[in-house]
């Protein structure tokens, strides 16, 4: 930039950066970019998943949604959540939407269905069969905060039997022969059983949901 700003002086000036108005324009010039550099950041953070701190704080009071003791991570995620039960009808498909959203996860890492479904006797329940492990633990949070979040979403009524928070990944069904599978060994990092289990912190506080 500074090489545009004494580019435009007249010839009856020094267009050299150590000259006198040089100087000047290199006061300037950092003083521009450090300008630019706050007003992209304000820019930025206007983004859910870039925001942080006090920035974070004010979308979260855009729909009335407390971060309580929560990180900037899991305070994301309820944000999120606020927004998408704001439009869930409560029916199986919504409810998963709205988790997807609120764990920014997709849709197909999230099986529900109800306990008549699972062969159990609960009339209003329902059971999350598969949980998004990966998201969960990319933001630290718990079981419990994770089955809240779902209790939060479901309709008046409705109670969250528990959650599955087991892995697809089987072993062969032989032991003597080669077994290709959709759960079994990766091949290349993309495919392949995952593995179950989710970071279970010892401060496990209530969030404010």
């Amino acid at each position: 930039m500074i090489k545009d700003l004494i580019g435009k002086l007249t010839d009856a000036f020094l267009k050299d950066e150590k000259s006198n108005i040089g100087k000047l324009f290199l006061i300037v010039d950092e003083q521009l970019t450090a300008l630019k550099s706050a007003l992209t950041t304000a820019e930025n953070w206007r983004d859910i998943d870039a925001a942080k701190g006090k920035a974070l704080d004010l979308l979260g009071d855009n729909v009335s949604q407390d971060r309580g003791r929560a990180t900037d991570e899991i305070y994301r995620v309820l944000i999120r959540g606020k927004v998408a039960r704001n439009v869930s009808d409560g029916t199986t498909n919504r409810i998963i939407e709205a988790l997807a959203k609120t764990l920014n996860c997709k849709p197909s890492e999230i099986h529900i269905v109800s306990s008549k479904e699972n062969n159990e006797d609960e009339p209003a329940a329902i059971i999350v069969k598969k949980a998004p492990i990966e998201a969960l633990s990319k933001v630290g949070m718990s079981a419990t905060q994770f089955s809240n979040i779902v209790q939060k979403t479901v309709a008046a009524g409705v109670r969250v039997a528990y959650v599955d928070l087991n892995g697809t990944f089987r072993f062969s069904s032989s032991a003597n022969s080669i077994e290709t599978s959709q759960y079994g060994f990766s091949t290349d990092g993309t495919d392949g059983g995952t593995l179950g289990g989710i970071f279970q912190p010892e401060d496990d506080y209530p969030l404010p949901i």
